[in-house]
């Protein structure tokens, strides 16, 4: 089993850029890891056709990721 390294409010910062202090919280409090942090990071830049999110678990920590990271994304449309 691959022991995963918690995530750190600095991994955060570096992947996901100036986010707000709520979703660095957020993010830390997901269970997720850097992979899980990595893809959804990735899938929040992609547009609906191209996002597996509707086929994650929503419990899985890259969903929970995701759902942090475009929460405020629908308010500004």
């Amino acid at each position: 089993m691959v022991q995963q390294t918690p995530l750190t409010a600095e991994d955060v910062r570096r992947l996901c850029g100036d986010i707000s202090d709520w979703k660095v919280a957020e993010i830390l409090s997901s269970g997720g890891d850097l992979a899980a942090l990595e893809l959804a990071k990735v899938w929040s830049m992609g547009d609906d056709e191209t996002t597996p999110a509707r086929h994650l678990s929503p419990e899985s920590p890259a969903a929970r990721i995701l759902d942090v990271l475009t929460a405020d994304e629908e308010e500004e449309e």
